[in-house]
């Protein structure tokens, strides 16, 4: 009877053990670990003041709500709140820029916002309160996009509305400025269930993106002139770059479903093409030409994952992520792995709407 018992206490264990491997996600724990402060605030080593960004403190919420993570949820989102946001996200729109100010004093270095920060964090509070029923993270999640609506989007002659980059310094008398890669498309799809201005939005995007790459490579910015439309041939050549690499990433996640994939697939193939033929990802592309430069690094191999449709040439790229990940140093690539290797792991996947498809699974959901 003893050794029955012992059995299964064993096969009981083993089970657990294999459950809990299966709900675990090691990129994102070896992230907490070395990018996320005990309170909650994703640092960039990079910067020699320890940077905090908007954009950092968005993906960590958005990583740990696809790994039912919700105690680092909730602490990522409360360093957010009171730090960046005067203590209210409701009421406020997080400052972009935190850091080291000086030897004795940490504290924002910008107080202007960066809107693909705030769309993903209203975004991920919605979905947190969806999958969670967690009524207070839905207001939020709302409050914050009325903020965004309110603060954030212009009405833009020839365009209509338009998703600015920040509060202030991207719009001038008849002249506008964009990063093609702050609003992705699946959520501008899932925004649009809000109504105005978000019901218009996700067609005016899907015009940035589509209009803004000539030769199939989106650029990191552009500007738009009034009676004169995008100025793509400005004195300096546009760039695809480290901006624009997001934008692959985001089109490749979408939903197969969605009718707007195919389109940017297809204006978009060139980057497929081009990573195909040589191996690697460029580093920059001049947008007029389609000249590339450079080979990207290992995060935009793994930003390419959900984006290219052939297999041996996603294999590739699979394998160098597997070869070359991102260590302590690399904040962006490291955060380009997790959205794009996370996905290719089937950790997440986007709805035709837009929503998260987590894989938590039963015991995923039941072990948090």
């Amino acid at each position: 009877m003893n050794a029955l018992r012992v059995t299964l206490i064993t096969m009981l264990w083993l089970a657990a053990a294999q459950a809990w491997a299966a709900c675990s996600w090691p990129a994102w724990d070896r992230f907490k670990q070395d990018y996320i402060s005990e309170g909650g605030r994703v640092i960039d080593p990079s910067d020699a003041r320890q940077i905090t960004t908007s954009e950092g403190q968005s993906y960590a919420l958005f990583f740990a709500l696809a790994a039912n993570d919700r105690a680092m949820f909730k602490t990522v989102l409360q360093w957010t709140q009171n730090n960046l946001a005067q203590g209210d996200l409701r009421a406020h729109l997080p400052a972009w820029l935190w850091g080291r100010k000086n030897e004795a004093e940490w504290t924002v270095l910008d107080t202007n916002s960066a809107s693909d920060a705030d769309v993903w964090i209203a975004w991920a509070l919605l979905e947190a309160g969806r999958l969670w029923n967690d009524a207070d993270y839905t207001a939020s999640g709302k409050a914050l996009l009325t903020l965004i609506a309110k603060e954030e989007v212009a009405s833009v002659p020839g365009l209509g509305s338009m998703l600015l980059p920040g509060r202030v310094g991207f719009a001038e008398k008849a002249r506008w400025r964009f990063n093609p890669s702050y609003l992705p498309p699946q959520v501008a799809q899932y925004f649009a269930r809000f109504g105005a201005p978000w019901s218009t939005l996700r067609e005016t995007n899907l015009r940035l993106i589509m209009e803004t790459a000539p030769k199939g490579f989106s650029p990191d910015w552009v500007s738009y002139q009034k009676g004169k439309g995008w100025q793509l041939k400005a004195d300096k050549p546009l760039i695809s770059s480290y901006d624009a690499i997001r934008v692959y990433l985001w089109v490749g996640m979408m939903h197969d479903g969605d009718p707007q994939k195919a389109r940017l697939l297809a204006r978009l193939n060139a980057m497929a093409s081009v990573t195909a033929k040589n191996g690697l990802p460029p580093e920059k592309v001049e947008v007029a030409s389609g000249k590339t430069q450079g080979d990207g690094p290992v995060g935009f191999s793994a930003a390419l994952l959900p984006f290219l449709q052939q297999r041996d040439a996603q294999a590739v790229q699979r394998q160098r992520v597997a070869d070359r990940f991102p260590g302590k140093d690399a904040y962006y690539s490291y955060v380009l792995t997790l959205f794009g290797q996370g996905w290719d792991e089937h950790r997440f996947r986007f709805t035709p709407r837009g929503e998260l498809q987590p894989d938590w699974g039963q015991a995923c959901a039941t072990s948090q």
